[in-house]
């Protein structure tokens, strides 16, 4: 089910297959980490702390992606395959697709509210999907 998904948006042209690299992976899984640790520094702002809280989410729905051997240029897309690359559940892929909506209003039209209910689950999630991803393990060679 999981390949067939993901090979479906291969044909539709939204993902790439390009071979999994450990280095590329350790470094998304690096990052991430450091991202969650800097955004958990209360004296930081709210819109500080989202937006390392979301940046660790994506380098990470991104190495999970990578380490199934798939790349995609659309940044949302990463979320949406979190059910197939990291086995996340499918309302938890959908609430880190709404935190990407929320980012590009911010980004994108200034539009920015603090919600620290949100950045909590934000964080919370997370942190769940960094034991995810990390559970996946060395990337396989040569896939």
């Amino acid at each position: 089910m999981i390949s067939n998904n993901l090979s479906n948006l291969v044909k539709t042209g939204q993902l790439h297959e390009e071979p999994p690299d450990q280095n590329e992976f350790n470094g998304l899984l690096s990052a991430a980490k450091d991202r969650l640790k800097d955004a958990r520094i209360r004296s930081l702002s709210y819109a500080s702390r989202f937006d390392l809280t979301y940046n660790a989410a994506h380098a990470l729905a991104l190495a999970a992606l990578r380490h199934r051997g798939y790349r995609t240029d659309k940044r949302y897309l990463v979320f949406q395959c979190l059910p197939y690359t990291a086995e996340l559940p499918a309302a938890k892929a959908r609430f880190f697709a709404r935190c990407h909506d929320l980012r590009n209003l911010a980004i994108y039209e200034g539009h920015f509210e603090i919600d620290e209910q949100l950045l909590h689950e934000l964080t919370m999630y997370s942190d769940e999907l960094l034991e995810k991803v990390t559970a996946l393990g060395a990337v396989e060679q040569g896939k």
